[in-house]
């Protein structure tokens, strides 16, 4: 495995994605989809022969022994491999253009979600591989995180590290001679598979056991734990499941609020457990306003239709609040199947800007949720509630803790930098979209759903679903590209060009 980490690591994912194909292949040959299963297998085992041959050409140089170099090779495995990723569903699919197929496989391995294709469209193969691809993404955000991104002090890391965002710092990293960027890659992926892959194996048993089809269930299971919010579905509301399968996906949600919930290493402001946790505790205070604001908000209004003593449909309004409030926080972009009773109980239509508004904040730092991401939401916070109190005390000393007093300051300008960062970027590819010819509110709904990586914002946020597969083609590239940007974030962009780091 260590020989194995040391191969570049784009090198790594293609040959994984290789193997991975094999998968869908064996399906469509269980449900005798023959031309499915020829088109996947073929694929896999021309991927898996190309990955040993360059494999073998490279195996006396030594890779993977900068970071930067690594996060090079994160940047070139989401805009790269979904070329290679889209060549058996294109095959498969046989009715589509390469470039939907590509837009498709970006969609997917940055856990976006957002499809292009209508779900009666595509066979079972195609909607597993879609699947299958948002899973790998999701597996790749959580290892990269710990291996990548944390030693260069990115992704969320910098709010809370004593450095400057892309030294190699973390934990001694740049001390340790034995701390190599492959033996890191070589650790975290020895102990974050299990976890992964253990949770989604609980999580698609108990959604079988709830009356989900074997499909429906895996593919659930996979879109919950990677928060790509793939379905073979029209949504989960038509999951067989129904509210017993909501409630089992609301409950894996969680480990996409922070990375506590699964692992330690995220720094010693969370050594004291989960309920210490910023930004566990500021993603339940969010999960329980929200839902509360909806309900009132529905409450109100149904007054208007004389539907207010209806408890039934208050309770159900208040539990679609609290579904979709989290699926969405957690960039994972499930609408509850009462989020409908809510709408009809009052006759007020969806708050499309709320639900932008939770995407954009994101989940935990490290997990596979996208965002700007709730711990630096939280160190402004911290920072905005310091002056206001030097308002009052000009000459007062802040307490707290180090690393409180750290975020307030260091990781409080950082998390501003990115915010601004953010916001110019917002700014930039809504410009771009309209300039194709997009209007401003399908063009900034297109901006964050990319952006944020919770593709379902097309479909639930505006006034009328957007057809991604109506877009042209300069559209289609932009949107590739909101969602790669928005998956690596500009932050680690910056770092990748400083020519004091390349020389390093």
């Amino acid at each position: 495995m260590t020989a194995i980490a040391r191969l570049p690591l784009f090198l790594m994912l293609l040959g994984l994605m290789s193997v991975t194909l094999i998968v869908p292949a064996g399906y469509a040959l269980a449900i005798e989809e023959f031309h499915d299963a020829r088109a996947f297998f073929y694929s896999g085992l021309v991927g898996m022969i190309l990955t040993a041959l360059v494999g073998i050409a490279l195996s006396n140089r030594a890779h993977n022994l900068s970071g930067v170099r690594q996060l090079l090779g994160f940047l070139a495995a989401f805009i790269f491999l979904p070329i290679f990723l889209a060549v058996p569903f294109y095959e498969a699919v046989r009715t589509t253009t390469f470039l939907s197929a590509y837009v498709e496989m970006v969609s997917a391995l940055t856990t976006t979600g957002a499809s292009l294709f209508d779900p009666a469209r595509l066979s079972g193969p195609e909607h597993l591989w879609r699947g299958l691809v948002g899973w790998m993404g999701g597996l790749m955000v959580w290892v990269a995180a710990s291996a990548i991104l944390a030693p260069l002090t990115l992704g969320g890391f910098e709010v809370t590290a004593g450095g400057e965002p892309g030294q190699l710092i973390a934990n001694g990293a740049a001390r340790d001679v034995r701390n190599t960027p492959a033996r890191r890659l070589h650790r975290s992926a020895e102990a974050l598979v299990p976890i992964y892959v253990g949770l989604t194996l609980a999580l698609c048993v108990l959604l079988l056991v709830a009356g989900d089809p074997p499909l429906v269930a895996l593919m659930h299971a996979m879109a919950v734990m990677s928060t790509s919010g793939i379905t073979p579905l029209a949504g989960v509301t038509a999951a067989p499941s129904g509210l017993i399968g909501e409630m089992i996906l609301f409950c894996f949600m969680f480990f996409a609020l922070s990375r506590m919930t699964f692992s330690t290493d995220t720094g010693q402001a969370q050594r004291r457990g989960l309920q210490y946790d910023p930004e566990f505790r500021l993603g339940l205070l969010i999960v329980g306003t929200v839902p509360v604001l909806f309900f009132v908000r529905h409450w109100l209004a149904s007054f208007e239709v004389g539907d207010e003593q209806n408890l039934l449909a208050g309770v159900r309004a208040f539990w679609g609040g609290l579904f979709t409030a989290m699926s969405f926080l957690s960039t994972t972009g499930f609408l509850s199947g009462d989020w409908d009773t809510a709408q009809a109980w009052s006759g007020l239509s969806t708050p499309g800007i709320l639900l932008m508004g939770l995407a954009m904040v994101g989940g935990g730092v490290a997990t596979t949720a996208g965002g700007v991401k709730l711990l630096r939401v939280y160190a402004l916070y911290l920072n905005g509630k310091r002056e206001l109190e030097r308002l009052i005390h000009p000459h007062s000393v802040g307490g707290s803790g180090l690393v409180n007093r750290r975020i307030r300051r260091e990781g409080a300008f950082i998390a501003w930098v990115f915010f601004m960062l953010f916001a110019v970027t917002l700014a930039g590819f809504c410009m771009a979209f309209s300039a194709v010819g997009i209007g401003f509110e399908q063009a900034m709904i297109l901006t964050v759903a990319g952006l944020s990586n919770t593709g379902p914002l097309v479909l639930y946020s505006g006034a009328e679903p957007i057809v991604l597969n109506a877009l042209g083609a300069e559209a289609k590239a932009l949107l590739s590209a909101a969602m790669i940007l928005g998956r690596l974030e500009l932050l680690a962009i910056v770092v990748m060009l400083s020519p004091d780091l390349w020389r390093s």
